[in-house]
């Protein structure tokens, strides 16, 4: 497999093997969770000191009411899931949960790109109409 990189601003073309591709990929994938991670702390903390606030913390028990509403709204989502058909449950899946890209999916799902974004955004319609 031949994939592009970026050496002292230079783009070159390397062969490399299908696991190293992949991980690369990973990594990829990593660095944009992390880029969006760090965008959610406006205030000027850097994400290190975040975690080490929030995880020093004791552990966390749930109230017996908050754990029914949390029940609640898992129900709610899968109801809504439920409505929609099964290639767009799949691609809103690995959009929202896994943070794959529209391009990843489609290639994954043998698709077009528009063909992923119109899924996605029919399923949001219904996320959008089930809760107003």
């Amino acid at each position: 497999m031949e994939i592009t990189i970026k050496i002292n601003g230079r783009f070159m073309s390397v062969a490399v093997s299908t696991e190293v591709a992949d991980y690369l990929e990973q990594a990829k994938r990593n660095n944009r969770k992390l880029y969006r991670e760090r965008q959610r702390y406006w205030d000027g903390r850097e994400c290190d000191e975040y975690i080490i606030s929030t995880e020093g913390r004791l552990p966390y028990c749930a109230t017996p009411e908050e754990l029914v509403c949390q029940r609640e709204t898992l129900d709610e989502i899968l109801a809504v899931l439920a409505l929609c058909t099964d290639t767009q449950r799949e691609r809103f899946l690995l959009y929202a949960l896994y943070d794959f890209s529209y391009t990843e999916i489609a290639e994954m799902c043998g698709c077009t790109k528009g063909s992923v974004q119109t899924s996605i955004n029919a399923v949001r319609k219904t996320f959008q109409k089930f809760w107003k």
